[in-house]
């Protein structure tokens, strides 16, 4: 990166643009945070950028070379390359245990809250949302606050959406979706879940049905 170039949200998405990925948010540092190196002054979210995200990772030679996890590959190598140029430490929501707080993180972001069926909704992705990596840096950095999209929500779909009855208000009961998804799922298989779907925000949200089959495929193993 250019030394001259201050590092600023806008600055570092232009760095993530050529992998489709994104700023989604992250928070202020101030003091020491036990979950983070000393000396770090921010912590930045990074998630997909939809639309183009899946064609793209799908380009890479981790997808292409028929081994394991080749997105969390495919993270580690786009993501940790970055941090190293930063002078910063890359963190992943894979690999553990143990795992590194990404759902608390989410939720200091300022841009992702819990929602009605308890899974992270996000301003502008709904509960499509993913983070696909965080880094920490040791420069200080300036972070847009966001409104709750569920406080002007009046219908919450997300709270019956749920065909098989696994995911509502009370919770995720993740043995009944596994044995739906046996006996009668396909369409959460083909498309992505029911109830992250029927979220208005995620209807908004240019996320191919393609990548949401992929992710399920690999939770439903």
């Amino acid at each position: 990166m250019d030394s001259e170039s201050p590092l600023t949200l806008e600055r570092l998405d232009q760095l993530l643009a050529p992998h489709c990925l994104e700023v989604m948010g992250g928070f202020a540092v101030e003091g020491e945070d036990e979950t983070l190196p000393t000396g770090t002054r921010a912590l930045v979210m990074i998630g997909p950028r939809q639309p183009g995200f899946w064609p793209t990772f799908k380009t890479s030679a981790e997808w292409q070379d028929s081994q394991p996890n080749p997105m969390d590959r495919w993270s580690r190598r786009v993501i940790g390359r970055l941090a190293c140029d930063l002078g910063g430490k890359a963190y992943f929501p894979f690999g553990g245990p143990p795992y590194h707080p990404f759902y608390q993180w989410a939720l200091r972001s300022g841009r992702c809250w819990d929602s009605p069926v308890h899974l992270l909704v996000h301003e502008s992705q709904g509960l499509w949302v993913s983070y696909r990596g965080a880094l920490a840096l040791k420069v200080p950095l300036e972070f847009p606050q966001a409104a709750k999209p569920c406080d002007s929500c009046i219908e919450k779909p997300c709270l019956s959406a749920c065909p098989a009855g696994a995911l509502t208000g009370a919770g995720y009961d993740v043995p009944r979706c596994h044995a739906w998804l046996d006996e009668a799922g396909q369409a959460c298989l083909s498309g992505g879940c029911l109830v992250r779907r029927a979220c208005p925000v995620s209807r908004g949200h240019a996320r191919m049905a393609e990548q949401s089959a992929y992710h399920m495929g690999q939770f439903h193993q």
